[in-house]
């Protein structure tokens, strides 16, 4: 780590995840070292202009943070593919993006002496700066070991997010939890444009926007209330 505390950050990963986060903890003042190449790089360069793409193997050598943001099914393989590799420093931090995962698919890294920490920022990411306004206004599922958990609480709040502490035991009931919203409401949604097109509402999007939303944070509202004694 540096003197004052800025980090030199790696992101494998150039999905809708990794650039948008890069460019949260660029913003918070650390340096992004580089990403890897994915496939729409003229998006990730509007991201994180100037970054340069590299190979992981050559990121983890630049990097002492490193993000992984790679779809669910290729975590455990990348990870353990560079422990393979004798990729990973001692004292590196490597964090992960995944809701179900938490640092145990990081356990041969760990190994290696990188620090493992899991940090999933509960947004629907589109890819765009704009998920960097909805970053200043969530949360993030935050694991880790007892002693690098304040590093991982921090490294939230510099992404914009209020962290909250998930159990390791606990990981899978909260990505169940993030998919059962995230998939529900995008079904329902588009089950109810279906219909009013169907009736004739060319925007049917535009008309159920106010109901939706309206809907959803009284909603929301009462589940945050205390229970009634």
């Amino acid at each position: 780590m540096r003197r004052d505390g800025r980090l030199g950050v790696g992101i494998i990963g150039a999905g809708r995840v990794g650039p948008v986060v890069g460019a949260a903890l660029g913003g918070a003042g650390h340096a992004i070292t580089g990403i890897t190449s994915g496939s729409d790089d003229d998006r990730v360069a509007g991201i994180l202009p100037g970054v340069p793409v590299l190979d992981a193997e050559e990121i983890l050598r630049r990097s002492e943070l490193v993000i992984l943001a790679v779809p669910h099914d290729e975590l455990p393989g990348l990870v353990n593919g560079l422990s393979e590799l004798g990729a990973w420093q001692p004292g590196q931090l490597v964090l992960h993006t995944d809701p179900a995962y938490g640092i145990g698919v990081l356990e041969s890294a760990q190994r290696s002496g990188a620090i493992p920490l899991a940090v999933h920022p509960a947004i629907a990411f589109t890819g765009t700066s704009i998920d960097l306004r909805q970053l200043h206004v969530s949360f993030a599922a935050v694991t880790a070991p007892a002693p690098v958990l304040p590093i991982a609480q921090a490294l939230a709040v510099e992404l914009g997010c209020e962290p909250v502490v998930i159990d390791e035991g606990d990981r899978a009931a909260y990505a169940e939890a993030i998919a059962t919203a995230s998939e529900f409401s995008r079904a329902i949604i588009g089950q109810s444009t279906s219909l009013l097109r169907g009736v004739g509402v060319e925007n049917p999007g535009g008309y159920l926007s106010a109901l939706v939303q309206s809907t959803i944070e009284t909603a929301l509202r009462e589940a945050s209330d205390p229970p009634a004694i």
